[in-house]
């Protein structure tokens, strides 16, 4: 049976897309969070520049995916089910953090909001909220 840590090491070995994106993982203090470094390539609008929708709505996912596999200790990954996204600003072309929370945990299903924000968290870029299948 494997642990959180190595689960998550686990997610990011085998989704070539974060290497990719260059996502970092971090778990300190029990809190997890990820943070993205900019990239020329992340962007999907040049002409403001904009970061891609599609790269914000992904690290939110995997990073609601990673407070999934810590708080309930799955040793697997999660599915899941659905999300919604709610964009709130553009994405600019720097560094842009997420962090997660667990709104409501079954035994099955575990509801989650992941916010990213890039210089302020009290300013958030993107919302997302999801469902998460926890496999046992």
């Amino acid at each position: 049976m494997t642990g959180p840590k190595e689960t998550i090491a686990q997610l990011i070995e085998n989704v070539p897309y974060i290497a990719h994106l260059g996502l970092v993982f971090n778990l300190e203090s029990g809190e997890f969070t990820t943070s993205l470094p900019y990239k020329p390539d992340l962007v999907g609008n040049p002409m403001l520049p904009a970061l891609h929708g599609g790269v914000i709505a992904a690290m939110m996912e995997l990073t609601a995916m990673g407070q999934v596999i810590l708080i309930s200790g799955s040793p697997e990954l999660p599915k899941t089910i659905d999300v919604s996204i709610d964009y709130l600003r553009t994405g600019k072309p720097e560094a842009t953090f997420a962090r997660a929370t667990i709104t409501k945990l079954g035994r099955q299903i575990a509801n989650v909001e992941a916010i990213a924000w890039q210089s302020d968290p009290l300013k958030p870029i993107a919302k997302l909220h999801g469902h998460f299948l926890m496999v046992t």
